[in-house]
């Protein structure tokens, strides 16, 4: 399943953004992500809204992907500026094709949190 956000930016900075998109930074960005319990920059661990988990940090030409290797669902998310118009777009994946309510729901809070987040970061 894919779920995706938009967020209106104008004269975005990509190194403000990709510099804000650290491991340390995601409780402040997404209010579905408690705490950091570990911080090394490409990876770490954080308690989230499902538990605790693996984070994975990687670098992309126009933003940020993070992961989560032992997530169950496969969870991944990225967040980039579309350099053809002023919109970052946070984009999450997981392995199903479809999934309960409760879950999806709740990705869908995520992705609401992460637009909120950048809004009020950038």
């Amino acid at each position: 399943m894919e779920f995706f956000k938009e967020v209106e930016v104008s004269n975005l900075d990509l190194r403000k953004l990709k510099k804000l998109l650290s491991i340390k930074n995601l409780p402040v960005l997404c209010q579905s992500i408690y705490s950091v319990i570990l911080d090394e920059q490409t990876n770490g661990i954080i308690y989230c809204l499902w538990g605790e988990f693996k984070v994975n940090h990687e670098e992309l030409k126009y933003g940020i992907r993070f992961s989560l290797p032992d997530c169950p669902n496969s969870l991944v998310w990225s967040i980039t500026n579309d350099n053809e118009c002023d919109k970052i777009i946070i984009h999450c994946t997981i392995n199903k094709r479809t999934h309960d309510k409760d879950f999806i729901e709740s990705i869908e809070e995520f992705m609401s949190d992460w637009k909120n987040g950048i809004m009020s970061g950038i």
